[in-house]
């Protein structure tokens, strides 16, 4: 079966996303602003919730067509393939949003979609009556200048709910973000990993994950399991594909430490939790005492940000102690992700790169020293 797929994802996101797509043998992989398309088959559907770091969830695109009034709507949706993926018995809600559309109204168009699933579906079951008690099939739609998409979301929760984080401290960064910006500094297995304002752990455990090839979802379960038209042996074969690829055997150490001691303590659970706790080492230790373990080294930080956490003083100050603390030197490399349009000003000299992405709804640079 080809299935077509559409991944949602924070902007800035789209080539790492992309790329890691072609690495699980995904087809006809297509970057857009803020998704990802490719295509596939059941099995490709398992592996990429198990197996994506930066997604923030799969969705199946049902179809695209384009509709000026609630009749071109209803027909539309009414001629799409829904009972490929929905049974007589199974839950399917819809949800969705409308930009810059003539169809505007988005409790209108949450109504006529629903009427024209149920519509199809009973005229292909011979049913009128939808109980609705079977697995949930939520139906997704975007309604983006009069451009109609119809998606099925596959995965739940979202993919950032990895399961070793049940909780984190104030402004935690989101999980995806976190693999995505050690995957932009190239993080290696011989490489050794810092990061001085620590928190929860996060970029730590995303870290070490990656550089051993711990599936970020093997742990954890997805709305399409529960379909009976996707067979079991398919979430098996793929969650024993996945532990097959791990990998511990490397040189790999990552150093984290925070000002907050119930941070560090929350990390090392996490860690735990995640089963990486081996590869690294927590401490309470201001970042003004951050000293170095190693010969070389590759810092990631998510410093606290001026508007969230401290005030903008603070933060610049911060920044100034980073610069200093961070000197530059063969064999290091430091990896910055900071709203603040100064931060160089701040931190005392110019980034060797800067890539823009965004942080929840904040916009920031990540400022990259590499040289």
């Amino acid at each position: 079966m080809n299935i077509r797929f559409v991944i949602p994802c924070l902007l800035g996101l789209e080539s790492v996303i992309a790329n890691e797509l072609r690495s699980l043998e995904a087809l006809n992989v297509t970057a857009e602003n803020g998704r990802v398309l490719f295509e596939g088959d059941e099995n490709l559907l398992a592996r990429a919730n198990i197996c994506s770091r930066f997604a923030e969830r799969i969705q199946i695109l049902v179809g695209e067509f384009e509709a000026r009034s609630f009749e071109e709507l209803f027909q539309g949706v009414k001629a799409l393939q829904w009972e490929e993926w929905i049974g007589a018995r199974d839950a399917f809600p819809v949800k969705g949003y409308s930009i810059n559309s003539k169809l505007f109204s988005v409790s209108d168009c949450q109504s006529i979609i629903k009427k024209a699933v149920v519509d199809r579906l009973g005229s292909v079951y011979g049913i009128s009556w939808f109980d609705e008690t079977g697995p949930v099939h939520q139906i997704q739609f975007s309604i983006m200048k009069d451009k109609v998409s119809l998606l099925l979301d596959t995965s739940g929760a979202g993919l950032h709910k990895r399961g070793y984080r049940p909780q984190a401290n104030a402004a935690p960064i989101k999980e995806t973000l976190a693999a995505a910006l050690c995957d932009l500094a190239r993080l290696r297995k011989y490489h050794t990993l810092y990061d001085p304002m620590c928190g929860s752990g996060t970029i730590l455990i995303e870290g070490a994950m990656m550089v051993h090839n711990v599936a970020p979802g093997v742990n954890r379960n997805f709305s399409a399991e529960r379909w009976d038209v996707i067979p079991d042996r398919v979430w098996l074969d793929e969650r024993n594909r996945a532990r097959d690829l791990e990998s511990f055997d490397s040189d790999f150490i990552a150093y984290g430490s925070d000002i907050d001691a119930s941070s560090v303590e929350l990390a090392a659970a996490n860690a735990a939790k995640a089963g990486v706790a081996s590869k690294i080492r927590l401490e309470k230790r201001d970042i003004a005492d951050f000293t170095p373990m190693s010969e070389k080294g590759t810092v990631i930080c998510n410093p606290p940000y001026g508007e969230r956490l401290l005030d903008i003083e603070q933060a610049q100050e911060l920044y100034r102690i980073m610069g200093e603390k961070f000197i530059k030197k063969h064999g290091w490399a430091y990896y910055i992700i900071s709203p603040s349009e100064e931060f160089e000003k701040e931190f005392g000299r110019k980034a060797d790169k800067r890539r823009k992405l965004y942080n929840g709804m904040i916009k920031c640079q990540y400022y990259m020293y590499f040289k």
